[in-house]
């Protein structure tokens, strides 16, 4: 049976220790005596040292997940990605010694649960994108390019002192990532961003995706119609694993 008080004392005095002085502080000696444990119980309860700082990693990131579990959909659903950018760039500036430990050495194969969790949230956000048409390249490649680009931004925020921090740089990289991998919703539709003029919104239409012609048009049609594929019931798993293979040939075919 796991003790809840000694997890919670270990997981404490490893936050504290990381805050004062970084990855290096983190010692089996320093965590027992910080938290009044043996060595055997951290390995019990944890297996090793990098298995605490999983540990603190993923309790941290908790609050920040709730907040994106619990983010209302705006009818837009590249909007909504923009909201899930910033808030991935707040948390990583209000918990900078979390954010670096989570993100900033990154193991292969090996994230902590709280990041595996956040990387699903991300998917679904893109998934979002994918059904409403407005995603110009597969889903899975949507992600990886906004997760690179939001750690690289978050980390580069990090270094960068205080009194020198450009937030600009921030907005700058999100226009720039979603404007590579969504297509514009039609003319006319609810969610195609009007001019700050019209609509006082913080982004100005020049900051807006521009149309790119035929081929991202196609290419959006056939990452919504393989987003919507599991729901295509008139077709046998057989013959959707095979509309699925067509589309990733022409989504991968069309130009970056």
């Amino acid at each position: 049976m796991i003790n809840t008080s000694k997890r919670e004392a270990i997981l404490d005095a490893a936050l504290d220790l990381l805050t004062r002085g970084g990855r290096d502080a983190v010692s089996t000696r320093a965590l027992c005596s910080a938290a009044g444990v043996q060595a055997p119980t951290i390995y019990r309860l944890f297996g090793d040292k990098q298995g605490v700082l999983d540990a603190v990693a993923s309790r941290g990131l908790e609050s920040y997940l709730a907040d994106k579990r619990h983010m209302p959909p705006s009818g837009d659903p590249v909007e909504d990605l923009r909201r899930g950018w910033d808030l991935h760039i707040g948390f990583g500036l209000a918990e900078p010694t979390l954010y670096s430990l989570i993100y900033g050495s990154p193991r292969p194969g090996a994230e902590p649960e709280g990041a595996k969790h956040a990387a699903e949230i991300l998917a679904g956000l893109v998934h979002r994108v994918a059904l409403a048409g407005q995603l110009r390249i597969s889903e899975e490649r949507a992600a990886r390019v906004i997760h690179a680009a939001g750690r690289g931004t978050t980390l580069t925020l990090i270094a960068t002192p205080d009194t020198e921090r450009d937030m600009g740089v921030s907005r700058i990289t999100r226009e720039a990532v979603i404007h590579a991998i969504t297509h514009p919703a039609p003319v006319g539709d609810d969610r195609r961003p009007a001019d700050e003029s019209r609509t006082g919104s913080p982004r100005a239409a020049k900051d807006q995706p521009q149309p790119r012609g035929a081929d991202a048009g196609v290419g959006a049609s056939a990452v919504a119609l393989k987003a919507a594929l599991a729901d295509v019931k008139v077709l046998s798993p057989s013959e959707r694993q095979l509309l699925g293979d067509w589309l990733d040939r022409i989504i991968n075919a069309v130009p970056d």
